[in-house]
């Protein structure tokens, strides 16, 4: 079996890494549980909205997001059993391929380079399994697609849903 999964806000948390950057710059105090349904970028005023957007061309942002709970765990033990390649659509952000290869030498490093595919379209990849936030990457997905909880994606209804990395493992292994 070929599982392919997704980077930000499945295996590293942009989601909080955003909303951590925006308190401290704002002196807010935002939280996820606030933005329930929306992008984070859309539950600050307006005059804050686009430095948000701009958190991703910024240098570390990437290289700093902290590790997914359980990640390392279930990734381990499926990459044993199947074949699991990381796909992460890091061409968006063309700062960011250095940033995510190193974040995944330090955080996973039994997931080589070769099982590594920082992309454009996710719709190129054929597998079996694609665990991923985002449903414009599961829409286009022929094999299982497996939608992972995130804030901005909790009204979804459209994907069979993973709440956490437990669930992943339950689903899997």
């Amino acid at each position: 079996m070929t599982i392919f999964v997704d980077m930000d806000e499945v295996m590293a948390d942009a989601y909080n890494a955003h909303i951590e950057i925006y308190n401290q710059e704002h002196n807010a105090q935002l939280t996820k549980e606030d933005c329930y349904g929306r992008e984070v970028w859309q539950c600050v005023p307006e005059a804050h909205q686009q430095s948000i957007k701009d958190h991703t061309h910024r240098v570390g942002f990437f290289r700093d997001m902290k590790v997914i709970p359980n990640s390392q765990e279930v990734l381990r033990e499926l990459n044993q059993k199947y074949e699991v390649y990381v796909a992460s659509a890091a061409m968006e952000f063309p700062n960011s391929l250095r940033e995510k290869s190193d974040w995944l030498d330090l955080h996973f490093p039994f997931i080589p380079w070769q099982q590594r595919i920082l992309c454009g379209h996710k719709y190129i990849l054929k597998g079996d399994v694609l665990i991923d936030d985002r449903s414009r990457n599961l829409h286009t997905f022929e094999g299982r697609p497996i939608i992972f909880t995130s804030p901005h994606n909790v009204h979804t209804t459209d994907f069979e849903r993973a709440e956490n990395w437990l669930e992943i493992a339950e689903k899997l292994l």
